[in-house]
């Protein structure tokens, strides 16, 4: 167009200026069609207290032969890190994860609406037990994204530190003794620890000799400290215990 007005003996304005206002009108593009991406936001599940979005994953625990396991169910509130409902089991089945949610929702209160349950892409995670108890209790579904393997990290970080303990076995002998086990590490894990005493300052001979140090700024604020943003899953939105 520039070089046929300008044949015609017509100038209106530069090249630039008429790509400027053709821009602003949405009329510089690729002649050719092709495919555009949006930008891409990653999905999040924001917590900002305790019973309002749960994680749960199943993990196995060695039995006493080689290829024997134990199924260790645990349900993780993320804002709290408290564990409000877990079980041991023979098998990984969709009926006893909806026994073990339906229970452990009954026992926290949980109201319609209140919870997000966050899982990963399991057999027995998307199954239909699970899925029409969910429906029936009101508690939102959210599952990890396809082919993404840490959208559930905080089931996973929990799972990491019970086998991490000192205490735990290379395997267990009985169903009975898997269970104790995890009895004993969950009343533990769930008991807050004792604050730790302040440490008291060293007295120095003279502050000219030693200068103090400027106190470093804290590292997060206060807002910070009472929200748990979790980068979790394709967001269903919606929204588990606290200690």
């Amino acid at each position: 167009m520039y070089a046929t007005l300008l044949d015609e003996g017509t100038y209106l304005a530069s090249q630039r200026t008429m790509y400027r206002i053709l821009a602003a009108s949405a009329e510089v593009r690729e002649r050719r069609d092709q495919l555009r991406h949006p930008a891409y936001a990653r999905p999040e599940l924001l917590a900002t207290g305790p019973r309002e979005l749960w994680s749960w994953d199943i993990t196995k625990l060695k039995g006493p032969a080689k290829w024997t396991h134990y199924h260790l169910y645990v349900i993780l509130d993320v804002f709290s890190r408290y564990v409000p409902g877990w079980m041991v089991a023979t098998a990984e089945s969709a009926v006893l994860a909806e026994r073990l949610i339906a229970a452990t929702a009954a026992k926290e209160g949980i109201e319609p609406g209140q919870l997000t349950l966050h899982a990963d892409r399991g057999t027995s995670m998307r199954s239909k037990p699970v899925a029409l108890l969910l429906a029936d209790l009101g508690v939102e579904r959210s599952h990890s994204r396809p082919h993404v393997s840490d959208d559930n990290p905080f089931s996973e970080a929990q799972f990491k530190t019970l086998k991490y303990r000192p205490t735990f076995p290379d395997r267990f002998g009985s169903l009975e003794d898997a269970r104790a086990f995890c009895a004993a590490f969950f009343t533990w894990y769930n008991t807050p620890s004792p604050s730790t005493p302040p440490t008291p300052p060293i007295p120095s001979a003279s502050s000219a000799d030693h200068p103090r140090r400027p106190r470093s700024p804290p590292r997060f604020g206060s807002a910070r400290r009472r929200r748990r943003r979790c980068h979790l899953s394709n967001l269903h939105a919606g929204l588990s215990h606290g200690a």
